[in-house]
């Protein structure tokens, strides 16, 4: 007797459907484990706490401060790196891409342009500090004056 096509089966006795599904399958793991916001660091949130951008700190996160450098002279927080929010897509190169980074300001409006900026640029384990460095020396955390 002649088999019909719906039912043709390849090796194993396993029907065509069963393979296409596999392929499927198999299609979708890849694509899961290759995109880019798949990275093992990847993670943090579009914004943390003053708190939780502490621990971060202590952690050894990437301290990006993008105010000008009249706010960054009043205080700043020890060990961050200064980049003014309008300068940083021509500094991209200075920012790690191997760290957590959080992005701070005065009060949190340009840390969320500054963390959208290296997102956009491929950066993938970045968040902004709520309440800013405003905040940061409200809750008596460690900061410097001067350059």
């Amino acid at each position: 007797m002649k088999q019909s096509s719906a039912s043709a089966t390849f090796p194993a006795n396993v029907p065509i459907w069963g393979w296409v599904l596999l392929l499927v399958a198999v299609v979708a793991g890849i694509w899961l484990l290759t995109r880019p916001d798949a990275s093992p660091n990847a993670g943090l949130p579009k914004e943390v706490s003053v708190d939780e951008a502490f621990k971060l700190r202590e952690e050894g996160a990437f301290m990006l401060d993008v105010r000008e450098v009249s706010e960054w002279n009043e205080f700043h927080m020890p060990d961050a790196t200064l980049i003014p929010l309008g300068e940083l897509p021509n500094r991209l190169n200075e920012v790690p891409q191997d760290q957590k980074i959080v992005v701070v300001c005065r009060s949190a409006n340009r840390s969320q342009t500054g963390r959208d900026t290296l997102l956009r640029a491929g950066f993938t384990n970045v968040t902004s500090m709520a309440g800013g460095m405003n905040e940061w020396r409200g809750k008596s955390y460690p900061v410097v004056t001067g350059p």
